[in-house]
């Protein structure tokens, strides 16, 4: 929007008014901010970007290496949008800290594994070892269940989405478990012998895929979403950089980069 400051001289009495403009920046020039968490998210997010300046839409993309920040920030303002996390991990946030924030299309699929540098079978894990999990709610029951799918532990009957290491059930090789930050878990392998990462930060550390004890499948329930202020969750910039993103061009980036260690939804 343009602003205009007009100015009447007495002298020109009776005359049109003088008019000078002052314009700002329009809205539409102001890049849409998109938060992403450090890692091979972002070089999609960029890719659907520039399909998105051919359109004239300016895309920023910011990456951040706390989980925490980009929902902080998509709340305060500061970004337009973030796709760093499934639907269980926002609801987690949502509750623990009354964003308002909410769930839009899904993006990819980022499986995730059990990896160890040590031992080539988890059965091969000695009793009373420590395993690494993520520090955060959604993330540690996920990595939870991979470990009962490798035999190492029970959860209890009805365990979902918000299980802790309270919900295991059966521990008999008695294993502890370490939180740490999730960028944390594919260096902590030089000093547990088994720890979760998801793909993204296995991508980054170099792990193959095919070493993992176990790895999610292309049907894992934590597919990623694009999350946005509840109050922006119709904008026609959001939904046109997400219907971008969700298209042929970048689902064969998505394929022909990764290689299957990321999987589009679409």
């Amino acid at each position: 929007m343009i602003r205009r400051r007009t100015l009447t001289l007495a002298a020109l009495a009776g005359v049109a008014p003088l008019v000078f403009p002052f314009p700002v920046a329009a809205e539409a020039d102001r890049p849409l901010k998109v938060g992403v968490s450090a890692g091979p998210y972002g070089d999609i997010l960029r890719e659907a970007a520039k399909l998105a300046a051919k359109e004239g839409l300016k895309v920023e993309v910011i990456e951040f290496t706390d989980w925490n920040q980009p929902n902080a920030a998509l709340q305060a303002g500061d970004i337009d949008l973030n796709n760093f996390q499934h639907r269980p991990y926002l609801a987690a946030q949502v509750k623990a800290r009354g964003y308002k924030i909410v769930a839009l299309d899904p993006s990819i699929v980022v499986p995730a594994g059990i990896w160890s540098t040590t031992y080539a079978k988890a059965a091969d894990i000695p009793a009373g070892s420590k395993l690494a999990i993520p520090n955060d709610p959604s993330n540690a029951a996920r990595a939870l269940f991979l470990f009962q799918q490798l035999g190492l532990i029970t959860l209890k009957p009805g365990s979902d989405a918000s299980a802790t290491v309270l919900d295991i059930a059966a521990n008999p090789k008695h294993f502890q478990f370490v939180e740490l930050d999730a960028a944390q878990l594919a260096r902590a392998l030089d000093d547990v012998p088994a720890a979760f990462v998801t793909n993204n930060y296995a991508y980054l550390a170099k792990l193959d895929p095919k070493k993992a004890l176990i790895e999610e499948g292309a049907n894992s329930q934590w597919t990623l979403v694009f999350a946005a202020r509840e109050d922006r969750r119709d904008d026609p910039r959001i939904r046109r950089y997400i219907a971008l993103y969700r298209s042929p061009d970048v689902k064969a980036f998505v394929q022909e980069r990764f290689k299957g260690n990321i999987l589009p939804t679409w």
